[in-house]
């Protein structure tokens, strides 16, 4: 199916097509002691608590057009927090030709497209090895559209709001919808890769893998940062404080922990 700006299709009825966004991300240090732990713990609880999470998705539904229509949220205890954002159609407008070009989206916060009875949410999850050692926190966000708009607009948005080392980026299109003629559409734009709506400066940056099926318009894309750190992976102090030996340690270590989440399986 080609459809181009130009040559837009004209539906019987609301394009009820669903399409989901589920962006993954994963930060990893390094926390010798309990107390490094539980202060890396503590710092990023604070950095990505329920009101920070709350402005990003509220600058997400501007993004894609979005108007809010209810906020729930809730900070954990020890750790966590979650945000739900409903969402119905924003202000109407004429859809602009970029919508349906694999391209990034914006980081300013005014693009307005059409979409209804939607919702945005986050979740977060510190975690940490029982040993010690390896401490890691994950976020993951939902954005569900009805409409015209692809969520993916909001991709590139939500990777700068992030400090990422892994992050796993799923796009799926559910449903159909009919032109006039009632023949159903099941996609309503071209995409070959969630890659083509990540900038270059940031593809740059990663490792990246791409799963797809295109037949079922299911698309996966995982990344992992090619540049390694090890003072990027200590909280609290930097590798001149270690021995040779020991940041040569860390650094398998944390190099195992990545390359397990990025590749999804355990490893020797």
């Amino acid at each position: 199916m080609d459809i181009t700006p130009e040559q837009r299709v004209t539906l019987h009825g609301f394009n009820n097509l669903t399409k989901s966004l589920s962006f993954n991300m994963y930060d990893v240090c390094y926390t010798k002691t309990r107390e490094e732990r539980e202060a890396y713990l503590e710092y990023i609880d604070e950095q990505y608590n329920a009101d920070r999470l709350t402005k990003i998705l509220s600058h997400v539904a501007d993004i894609i057009g979005a108007h809010v229509l209810n906020i729930a949220k809730q900070d954990y205890v020890p750790q966590g927090a979650s945000v739900t954002v409903l969402v119905s159609e924003g202000p109407v407008v004429e859809v602009p030709e970029e919508s349906y070009d694999e391209s990034p989206g914006p980081l300013p916060d005014n693009v307005m497209l059409q979409l209804d009875k939607s919702h945005i949410t986050v979740h977060t999850y510190p975690e940490f090895h029982p040993d010690e050692g390896i401490s890691t926190f994950r976020a993951d966000i939902d954005v569900s559209t009805c409409g015209e708009i692809s969520p993916l607009k909001a991709l590139n948005y939500l990777i700068h709001s992030f400090d990422t080392d892994i992050m796993t980026i799923d796009y799926k299109i559910r449903g159909f919808t009919r032109d006039i003629h009632g023949h159903k559409l099941f996609i309503d734009h071209e995409i070959s890769s969630i890659q083509n709506y990540i900038p270059d400066e940031v593809k740059e940056m990663f490792d990246m893998i791409d799963v797809n099926v295109y037949q079922e318009n299911l698309f996966h894309t995982k990344c992992k940062l090619k540049q390694f750190d090890l003072d990027n992976y200590l909280f609290g102090y930097t590798k001149d404080k270690l021995s040779p030996q020991e940041q040569k340690e860390i650094t398998e270590r944390l190099t195992l922990e990545m390359n397990e989440i990025y590749y999804g399986k355990n490893m020797d």
